[in-house]
């Protein structure tokens, strides 16, 4: 049985339907064979109503958190938006941007979510990944460069990263953090942008 392939376009159109985040549209879609219908009923089950509704408000409240490393070579701006001031005040969003900055300082991502990847960006990778599985029987080679290029995708998407302070968060990724939060405060959190800077970089 193979995989379905979700296009971006897919996770986008369920994402704007739902309100839900990027991982958890991609799975309900890679479940229901990129059935965007059966996947929103999925999702309803999955995370129940509320949990959606709140994607349909626009994100216009948040903050800038900021890291600077203790040597002053590394230093992070992210910022988090969400729907009311009383969250962006609260003390568990703010803990959580502050824990954003930190994991960018130290994991360097290059994007915020998977759709922020150019398709130059990824066809090129691909390309590199199907030139190094080239010795490999031929019906292997493009799972072998798809998985590649997932792995490629995990080590450059903030989302898609496990928090790099594992006692704390236990391997969950960013996206599971966020939707998490999300959950609790019944409010859309969206990490909107991020700027990393080094010393020399």
């Amino acid at each position: 049985m193979t995989t379905p392939t979700i296009s971006a376009k897919q996770v986008k159109e369920l994402r704007d339907r739902t309100g839900a985040g990027m991982m958890e549209c991609k799975k309900a879609l890679t479940e229901t064979d990129g059935d965007i219908d059966q996947a929103v009923e999925l999702l309803r089950v999955r995370l129940g109503d509320k949990a959606l509704k709140v994607g349909d408000r626009e994100a216009t409240e948040g903050t800038v958190a900021s890291y600077i490393h203790s040597n002053g070579k590394v230093g992070v701006l992210v910022e988090i938006d969400c729907n009311t001031d009383f969250v962006a005040r609260n003390d568990d969003f703010q803990s959580f941007a502050r824990d954003v900055a930190l994991h960018i300082a130290a994991a360097a991502p290059l994007y915020v979510s998977e759709d922020e990847i150019p398709a130059e960006a990824k066809e090129a990778e691909l390309r590199v990944f199907e030139q190094q599985a080239a010795d490999k029987p031929e019906h292997i080679r493009p799972k072998i460069a798809e998985g590649k290029l997932k792995a490629w995708m995990n080590d450059h998407v903030l989302l898609n990263q496990p928090h790099v302070n594992t006692d704390k968060y236990d391997g969950k990724t960013i996206e599971e953090l966020r939707a998490n939060l999300s959950g609790t405060a019944g409010e859309n959190i969206v990490i909107k942008r991020f700027a990393r800077f080094a010393v020399g970089a």
